[in-house]
């Protein structure tokens, strides 16, 4: 019997806290960046967001990376084409979400994608983005496209490096207790 008692105690003590899903605000900037030449890639498949749940009016939250959003645009190197941020449950089953930005056309946007996270020590990140030239008929003539993966630290802005298109993301708990502030005078 205390064999049971001590194994039950051990299990809870060396079993991960989280298998739950837990709240976490996904912020992302898209950037073109203009120094480097565009790469023309196929054109975006139909079914860009294949197996994607779409991020929702009421999961978009107030973006906190403006300041980085506005240096971005003064600076005539980069061009920012998206810049969004929303809430979503993370755990360790990986969560796809579809982004998308200006007029549909046929099923295509002018800026769409999908975003893979999947929440362990660090963030996995599996981003797919295409920017799209659309003509008069609204079929889809051109494209360029961001396909990266990244191992992000939850917390900190990343930066994910594609030559002439970029994805700064910074993914951050919203039900993990922020930070104690360090005392002014430490007792003696």
């Amino acid at each position: 019997m205390r064999l049971f008692r001590s194994l039950t105690l051990l299990l809870t003590l060396v079993a991960p806290a989280a298998f739950a899903d837990s709240l976490y605000q996904v912020e992302m900037i898209l950037v073109r960046q203009n120094a480097v030449p565009a790469i023309v890639s196929r054109a975006a498949p139909e079914d860009w967001a294949a197996g994607a749940r779409p991020v929702t009016a009421d999961s978009l939250r107030t973006p906190s990376l403006n300041a980085e959003a506005q240096k971005l645009r003064a600076n005539p190197d980069y061009t920012v084409l998206l810049h969004k941020a929303w809430q979503q449950n993370l755990g360790e089953d990986a969560s796809k979400v579809s982004i998308s930005e200006g007029l549909e056309q046929f099923g295509q946007f002018p800026i769409e994608g999908t975003l893979n996270l999947k929440l362990g020590r660090f963030t996995d990140v599996d981003a797919d983005f295409w920017v799209n030239q659309l003509n008069s008929n609204g079929l889809v003539t051109a494209s360029e496209r961001l396909k990266q993966q990244s191992h992000t630290k939850n917390g900190q802005l990343n930066f994910l490096d594609n030559g002439h298109l970029g994805l700064l993301i910074k993914i951050t708990s919203l039900t993990a207790p922020a930070p104690r502030q360090a005392p002014d005078v430490i007792p003696d």
